[in-house]
């Protein structure tokens, strides 16, 4: 159990420092991205997904979806730097929002096109949005919804143990 919250938070950590404008990697905002995925080049303008997604292929990919609304707590804490004011409740009110504006996007683009998929967990406090399953090809369906800021493929990581000394 402890060693699965290393790994999340082994992934958690770089987005939280993204989403507070710490790291570098939200400059893909500004800055037309291009990645190839198995052949295919990719632009997008305003949307970052990670080059390991194979959207050609029609195998289910397990992937984190990063929405745009910033978490409760971090947009209040970006709202007053910025002098702007803003509730904690109306924050969380925001992110419950960006929630369900995702799930009719989902019925709108992926049941009404009869695409399977699944939600795997809900993000909302640390990072908001969702990790799911659905086919590769499907994401590109996927990217209508305006609620997606970022598609990461939801992988696991492990670290070696320190060796010990002799």
């Amino acid at each position: 159990m402890e060693r699965r919250r290393y790994h999340f938070l082994l992934f958690i950590f770089p987005l939280l420092l993204a989403g507070c404008g710490v790291s570098n990697l939200q400059d893909h905002k500004d800055v037309t991205l291009r990645h190839k995925s198995e052949g295919e080049e990719v632009m997008t303008s305003a949307l970052y997904i990670d080059p390991k997604i194979n959207m050609n292929s029609e195998k289910t990919v397990s992937i984190i979806i990063h929405f745009k609304t910033k978490p409760a707590k971090a947009a209040v804490a970006l709202a007053e730097a910025k002098g702007v004011p803003l509730t904690l409740e109306q924050a969380q009110k925001d992110v419950e929002e960006s929630h369900s504006r995702f799930q009719e996007d989902l019925k709108r683009l992926l049941d009404q096109n009869q695409i399977s998929y699944s939600i795997t967990y809900t993000y909302t406090t640390a990072f908001n949005g969702v990790s799911m399953k659905l086919p590769g090809t499907a994401i590109k369906t996927l990217l209508q919804s305006k609620e997606i800021d970022a598609i990461y493929a939801n992988q696991e990581y492990h670290l070696d143990p320190p060796l010990k000394p002799m």
